[in-house]
């Protein structure tokens, strides 16, 4: 990551995996500190090995090449749990289906229970029995 690619409240990313770029929208006092970082410390080079050490000392077990990748799927079930819109996820994560979003949200059936609370069929209560 470079101090050009952390601007107007996203981190903007251009190698992708779908060769599609993207932005990533982060609060300004997660912008401010990532530049300050960059004053006081340089370019990050690569965060992976920090992050694969951390887990390591914690004793977690996770499949080879897949530490680092654990971040995104933790981020998408706090994002949904928080109320974040799927579709908003969809764009952050840079899927091109809804269900790759969905898998990796893990969107638990509690979750799915907003189908009753905000779809249409909440209109049905109007035909309950008396």
């Amino acid at each position: 990551m470079v101090p050009s690619r952390v601007k107007g409240g996203a981190v903007h990313v251009i190698n992708t995996k779908s060769k599609r770029r993207r932005s990533i929208p982060i609060p300004p006092e997660l912008e401010a500190r990532i530049l300050q970082h960059f004053k006081a410390h340089g370019l990050f080079t690569n965060c992976r090995n920090a992050f694969d050490e951390a887990v390591d000392k914690a004793g977690l077990r996770l499949p080879a090449g897949q530490k680092a990748h654990v971040l995104r799927h933790t981020f998408a079930s706090h994002f949904m749990a928080n109320g974040g819109s799927i579709l908003s996820l969809q764009k952050i994560l840079g899927h091109s289906s809804l269900s790759m979003t969905m898998r990796y949200a893990h969107l638990a059936p509690g979750h799915m229970q907003d189908v009753l609370s905000f779809g249409p069929s909440r209109d049905f209560r109007h035909f309950r029995e008396r």
